[in-house]
């Protein structure tokens, strides 16, 4: 449901050029569920190539969520606050700033690109990724209110 919840929430918001609130439900699972987040991770990737095709465009979605979902492992689990407030939404506009970038190798790799090629392809998106980089942002500021309610739903699962 979690995996499907994140297509869902990027089907609504695709009117929008690169805004969509991925990035902020990958954190949000990572830092309930820790290593049980990929299942949704990879549930929504399954989903994104089923109903938007297994394209050449896909194949970076078997890892380009997986940084996202690292990096946020990394980060320590006692965080004050305040810190949270600030770290978590920079670290999912930095994930959308970089998705370009973190997206390129492949693309090289795929269509034979010079390394100033890739470079030149990179900065041709560069304003979807400073795009993207702000809904990241702007939606990551909601992560550490949805970490609450998700703990707290856990909580009052685990009572029924």
């Amino acid at each position: 449901m979690l995996g499907a919840l994140m297509y869902l929430s990027k089907l609504l918001l695709s009117f929008l050029p690169n805004i969509h609130m991925v990035g902020m439900l990958i954190m949000v699972y990572t830092l309930v569920y820790r290593t049980k987040a990929l299942i949704p991770i990879y549930v929504y990737v399954l989903l994104t190539g089923l109903f938007d095709g297994f394209g050449l465009w896909w194949i970076p979605y078997l890892y380009i969520w997986t940084v996202l979902w690292a990096v946020t492992m990394l980060l320590p689990k006692k965080m004050p606050r305040w810190a949270q407030m600030t770290v978590y939404p920079a670290v999912c506009a930095l994930h959308g700033l970089a998705f370009g970038t973190l997206y390129a190798p492949v693309q090289a790799l795929m269509f034979g690109y010079s390394f100033k090629t890739t470079l030149a392809w990179i900065a041709s998106g560069f304003v979807f990724d400073l795009l993207h980089a702000a809904g990241n942002f702007a939606f990551g500021l909601l992560i550490v209110p949805a970490v609450s309610l998700l703990k707290y739903l856990e909580r009052q699962k685990k009572d029924l």
